[in-house]
């Protein structure tokens, strides 16, 4: 995996060369109206800041009309997806990089590394590798997403750096409330020196690996099981308000969330990586938002200038303050302990596969609820997945 990721990183580096450092948002110098989808929850930080940033494009922006549409995230791909294959759809849409292969290859997201040639210069080469797949652009980066532990400092003076030291903690009877799932957990199979995938993407089935793996299931079944007999929550959604209410002191989740956490523990939040174990840091899925464009379009331009314009410096700046995005622009100048925490936390995470193998591990690895609620052995339950993601 590091090796493909050096090695894009280095076409990235010198694409960014070529490229004229030239970042967008400048005045709007093309006519036209554009419609986008999001799926920013409703009254949450985010909603809340992408409707300050669009009143101040009517401003900035006064030649392009932009229509908005909120969309469930549990609809947007399905939804976008159909009405692109109707001949319909919007003129782009922002989300994270969940599809962003399975889109390319079925021809759904535009091609636009034309398009947006000499534009991206002030953009992450991290967050342009998240929006491209086979050598090509395929969307503009918004922020960086992994989750991370969050934690309550009038409840954890310390958080912990270890999972002995996480697992300690919970026995004694403090209340954490882990995200337990597929996506959420990733990062504790880096704890036990897991992987699923080698550098070419091939599941890694040879027992040793699998061993550490279940290492890793192991450990979350005892976690999951101290959560069940004291009624903790096990997702982020039921763990939302508790976190925030201050009746949990910790919480698993992405930084998507941080807008809301800091509006109600404000300097009481704190922010670690997934602890460390005894196969080294962890690895959560780093995901990157951004935006796509419709194939089917007549305003790609114009909707490409909405989208430089909503990820320039200063709009980051304000996703950043108000929602808590990581931002993809380098122009943004961090400054907050938080932010500059979740860098941090990011600094091991796992670049998060395109490749048409990582439907293989949804298909294989997310139904934990037989180790944690059957009572399947992890091993077994490991073996089983590795097994079926393979055939």
């Amino acid at each position: 995996m590091k090796k493909k990721l050096l090695a894009l990183l280095s076409v990235l580096m010198v694409a960014s060369l070529a490229l004229a450092a030239c970042g967008g948002g400048g005045a709007a110098t093309t006519q036209g109206e554009v419609t986008f989808w999001h799926a920013y929850g409703t009254g949450s930080a985010e909603e809340i800041a992408l409707t300050n940033l669009l009143e101040q494009a009517k401003t900035d922006l006064p030649n392009i009309t932009i229509n908005v549409l909120q969309v469930p995230f549990n609809d947007i791909f399905t939804k976008y997806d159909t009405d692109v294959a109707a001949g319909g759809g919007p003129d782009m849409f922002i989300a994270p990089n969940d599809n962003l292969g399975g889109q390319a290859r079925a021809g759904t997201i535009a091609d636009i590394t034309a398009l947006v040639e000499g534009k991206l210069g002030d953009y992450s080469e991290l967050s342009q590798g998240g929006m491209m797949y086979d050598g090509k652009m395929y969307g503009i980066p918004e922020s960086m997403k992994a989750v991370v532990f969050w934690y309550n400092k009038d409840m954890i003076a310390t958080p912990p750096a270890t999972t002995d030291d996480l697992k300690a903690l919970m026995e004694d009877g403090t209340p954490i409330a882990i995200s337990f799932g597929c996506y959420h957990h990733w990062g504790f199979f880096g704890s036990f020196g897991g992987q699923i995938f080698d550098d070419q993407f091939n599941f890694v089935a040879a027992d040793a690996n699998q061993t550490k793996v279940a290492d890793a299931m192991s450990y979350l079944n005892d976690l999951y099981q101290v959560s069940v007999e004291n009624g903790w929550p096990r997702n982020d959604s039921d763990g939302l308000a508790p976190f925030t209410e201050g009746t949990v002191a910790a919480i698993t989740n992405g930084n998507w969330a941080m807008g809301d956490y800091r509006t109600a523990l404000g300097d009481k939040l704190g922010v670690a990586p997934i602890p460390a174990g005894p196969g080294g840091a962890s690895n959560p899925l780093l995901g990157v938002d951004g935006w796509y464009f419709n194939p089917n379009s007549q305003n790609t331009e114009a909707a490409i200038e909405v989208a430089l314009y909503l990820t320039n410096a200063a709009s980051q700046t304000m996703m950043m303050d108000e929602a808590g995005h990581v931002p993809a622009n380098t122009k943004v100048e961090v400054t907050d302990p938080l932010i500059q925490g979740l860098l941090d936390a990011f600094s091991t995470a796992y670049f998060r596969p395109q490749v048409e193998a990582m439907g293989n591990y949804w298909g294989n690895f997310c139904g934990t609820d037989q180790v944690f609620d059957a009572g399947t052995p992890a091993a077994d339950w490991v073996a089983t997945a590795f097994e079926g993601a393979t055939k």
